[in-house]
């Protein structure tokens, strides 16, 4: 379901798998007295090799070692790991296109929620990784984005936030008063609706990552996991299901909408 790179072009995990057999065989090894030598088994390094198999870094790590490649084998791990969420993201991004019902509970703010501002503050949050351009042109995207918010009809959809969201402010506080304001104009669309799940709830089965079920119109769902640096798209019907019945415990859980949107409210009021 994921896009397919150009002929011409090789995947970050084939260049892994290519890289992995080239160091071995130029060591003379074979499989099995490679697997005898780092105590894996051979049949997962003959994956490896193939690009069947994308392994742990630790892996990596221990190969690295043993071929004394310095980080060579780590940097491609990475590559390959980063690869694999891009696609998952972009055919995450193609279901969010077309949803006619979104639901999501975050633990960020949500890019479709974001202003320009605050989404630049957060693209430059990592220092180093995205040169001043770069971080411009996510910028850009992510707005665009939320294009799909203002189409005919436009997608309903239901955000549940958690209040760490709302306490973790932008270092500028004008972004934050303009991110907060922004959210309360956002709840008063006819296609949003906004929740809060308070700190009082409690814990529940979502915590530590974001939630994001989508409803296309033949009436099927996906699911998308996402947390810090990665991703994980779910199309499988039972674990969509059982998704959807996490999200609605929360949903019991949160604030109603007006006492949400006034949650919002007195948060901007202690900023200004």
């Amino acid at each position: 379901m994921g896009e397919q790179p150009a002929e011409e072009e090789e995947s970050g995990r084939s260049t892994l798998a290519r890289a992995l057999k080239m160091l071995r065989e130029r060591s003379g090894k074979s499989l099995g007295q490679l697997a005898e030598d780092t105590s894996y088994d051979k049949s997962y390094l003959c994956r490896l090799e193939s690009g069947d198999r994308l392994s742990k870094r630790p892996v990596m790590v221990d190969l690295d070692a043993y071929y004394r490649t310095g980080d060579l084998l780590v940097g491609l791990w990475r590559l390959a790991h980063r690869e694999v969420f891009k696609v998952q993201y972009k055919a995450f991004m193609r279901y969010e296109a077309d949803a006619v019902i979104m639901h999501k509970y975050m633990q960020v703010m949500p890019g479709l929620l974001q202003t320009e501002e605050y989404a630049r503050e957060v693209l430059s949050a990592a220092p180093g990784l995205l040169s001043e351009g770069e971080i411009e042109e996510q910028v850009a995207a992510r707005v665009g984005r939320q294009e799909l918010l203002h189409r005919h009809p436009a997608p309903n959809t239901r955000v549940i936030l958690d209040e760490s969201v709302l306490r973790r402010s932008a270092a500028d506080p004008e972004v934050w008063c303009g991110q907060l304001k922004h959210l309360v104009v956002s709840a008063g669309q006819p296609c949003i609706v906004l929740q809060v799940l308070p700190f009082t709830a409690g814990v529940h089965d979502l915590m530590g990552g974001s939630l994001s079920l989508l409803w296309q119109a033949d009436g099927s769902a996906v699911a998308y996991l996402e947390g810090n640096k990665f991703g994980e798209l779910i199309e499988d019907a039972a674990k969509v299901n059982a998704y959807r019945l996490s999200y609605d415990q929360i949903r019991d859980r949160a604030l109603s909408p007006p006492d949400s949107v006034a949650f919002v409210e007195r948060i901007l009021e202690e900023h200004t």
